[in-house]
């Protein structure tokens, strides 16, 4: 990929790196990459097309994006044109209670694909945390297992990728994406850091999200670590719906179309419930992430931020 400076006219491209007030932009008919100053909180992000006049940089439609909330309230668009979630987690450190079950649902609600992969299946760990993933997740997600550490499972997630999936890679800080990203493209060397032996916890060796063509096909964002993943702009019917775990009651078994899985009468989710074949702890997990968006749809900030989506 070379590097141009020179001003370009009329030319569309595709962000692949953000440095808060300037990105690089590249141009795939002629695999060139420029560096374009930006306004610091432009909402660019990572994924999304522009076309470039004069050195002016407009964004183009998008056709899906991903946002999070953190603990703060704060509101981030993790990628842009996307259509693959990678949710990326490990025995060592462990990803925070309801981590997966946020992502998997902020996923399916930006309609897209998202899939577990577990890295790190050369410790002694991984078995057990293996196992419990995929009883709890094994119907509702394709599962990737690998170790990153030592060259394995790696062939079968580029498989994935090489069908021509753009996808960003989430996870908690020091599970091990960017050398997930260093086995599948050796040649970009991105740093990767060690585990506090006390906290247990990864460093944030990732500070810019960057996008990467990967060579056999398909494109992958290694983004920062971070370990929350608030949903935003969620419904309630969205949650009842995307929730993993839920798809064996089939999407329209309960009597009422607006079922949210509570205590309405012919609720099939329930009757999974108390049948034991949907487990109980996952079903209070759901009850409690319902609590929150139904507190959080009555925010005049979350109708106004959905009344803005209709309107773009």
């Amino acid at each position: 990929m070379k590097k141009e400076h020179a001003p370009a006219e009329n030319k569309e491209g595709i962000i692949v790196a953000h440095y808060g007030v300037a990105v690089d932009v590249l141009f795939a008919a002629d695999n060139v990459c420029r560096m374009i100053r930006v306004k610091r909180n432009s909402g660019h992000v990572v994924g999304d097309k522009v076309m470039i006049q004069d050195d002016i940089l407009t964004r183009l439609g998008r056709s899906s994006e991903l946002s999070r909330m953190d603990a703060r309230g704060g509101i981030h668009i993790v990628g842009a044109n996307l259509d693959v979630l990678c949710i990326v987690v490990s025995c060592e450190p462990l990803p925070p209670p309801g981590f997966i079950d946020r992502a998997i649902v902020s996923a399916r609600a930006s309609d897209l694909h998202p899939v577990l992969v577990v890295n790190k299946s050369d410790l002694a760990c991984f078995a057990g945390y293996e196992a419990a993933i995929r009883k709890v997740y094994h119907e509702s997600v394709k599962i990737f297992t690998m170790s990153a550490e030592q060259g394995t499972g790696l062939d079968t997630l580029s498989d994935f990728f090489s069908e021509g999936h753009r996808g960003v890679f989430v996870g908690p800080t020091g599970v091990g994406k960017s050398s997930i990203l260093n086995g599948l493209l050796p040649e970009i060397h991105l740093t990767t850091g060690e585990i506090s032996e006390t906290k247990k916890r990864g460093r944030n060796t990732t500070t810019v999200s960057t996008l990467h063509l990967l060579s056999d096909g398909g494109e992958l964002i290694d983004s920062p670590g971070f370990n929350d993943f608030g949903l935003v702009d969620i419904s309630a019917h969205q949650l009842s719906t995307y929730f993993p775990g839920f798809e064996k009651a089939g999407m329209d078994a309960c009597r009422f179309r607006d079922c949210k899985h509570r205590e309405e009468p012919a609720c099939r989710v329930i009757e999974l419930v108390e049948d034991k074949q949907i487990d109980r702890e996952r079903y209070t997990i759901y009850l409690q992430m319902l609590t929150e968006v139904e507190a959080m749809e009555t925010e005049p900030k979350y109708r106004d931020r959905r009344h803005r989506r209709k309107k773009n």
